[in-house]
């Protein structure tokens, strides 16, 4: 994970990592933690708060179930993939 004063681009990390992917491939939020962080509940929202931010510029689907899910409203294990 690199730092840019102190700040990471979740937003940035989750479309490179799908893009790295492929159409219709989907990850998993935590994927963009490292093993030490991945439990971490504060760092799993930052990338979850990223996420909703994609979602709701057209650029990501948040899925539960293979199903898109409205950005502002899911709860529980999401996938993401793009659009």
């Amino acid at each position: 994970m690199e730092e840019n004063n102190n700040k990471f681009d979740f937003r940035e990390a989750i479309l490179a990592l799908l893009n790295e992917r492929g159409p219709l491939k989907t990850i998993c939020p935590s994927e963009l933690l490292p093993s030490e962080l991945k439990q971490d509940k504060i760092m799993m929202e930052h990338v979850r708060r990223s996420a909703k931010l994609l979602a709701m510029e057209n650029k990501i689907e948040i899925t539960q179930s293979g199903k898109a899910v409205d950005p502002a409203s899911f709860k529980g294990p999401i996938r993401l993939r793009l659009k």
